[in-house]
């Protein structure tokens, strides 16, 4: 089983995805949570925020998660992860895959702002610190087509999220 989460900078998907691990850990169930921050940083390197980039992002990450999954580890994907044409691609190419919609609205991410990137995207054009792609302010994000499932983070805490999420896997699964 291969997940990939969709949501915009700050909407919860590492926070909900360590949190699903822990909890289905204690249920037998394996986990591997595929951090898109955490392979950029360490195995990506040379990609950028272009959309081309972006999405062949989303390709390398699907793949090594098909590799978990076909070992019997559910795969999160845990990544922005904005065009709904690269998330139905994934779709036709890996049966086992299921998107799920981390859901947060504007207001309540431009005030979790836990990585400043909002307040840099919201500084007027020519400042210096101005970020121009920040998805969702100043570059698209999609809300997908095909959705299994869809988490409103700004309208439930972590716990009932994470216990939706658990729930969703555990029916999928069997």
């Amino acid at each position: 089983m291969i997940i990939q989460l969709t949501g915009m900078s700050g909407a919860g998907k590492t926070s909900l995805s360590v949190s699903t691990k822990e909890r289905l850990a204690e249920r037998g169930i394996k986990v591997e949570v595929l951090d898109a921050d955490d392979y950029r940083q360490n195995v990506f390197k040379e990609l950028g925020y272009t959309k081309e980039d972006r999405n062949d992002n989303i390709r390398r990450l699907a793949f090594v998660a098909d590799k978990f999954s076909r070992q019997g580890i559910v795969a999160i994907i845990c990544a922005i992860n904005p065009y709904d044409a690269i998330r139905n691609e994934l779709l036709e190419k890996y049966p086992e895959l299921y998107t799920v919609y981390v859901k947060c609205d504007l207001d309540t991410l431009t005030q979790r702002d836990t990585k400043g990137l909002y307040h840099k995207a919201l500084l007027p054009d020519g400042h210096k610190d101005k970020i121009y792609n920040l998805t969702g302010v100043n570059d698209p994000f999609e809300a997908p087509a095909v959705c299994h499932l869809t988490i409103e983070t700004n309208k439930e805490t972590l716990h009932e999220s994470t216990q939706r999420f658990v729930d969703f896997i555990e029916r999928t699964i069997k």
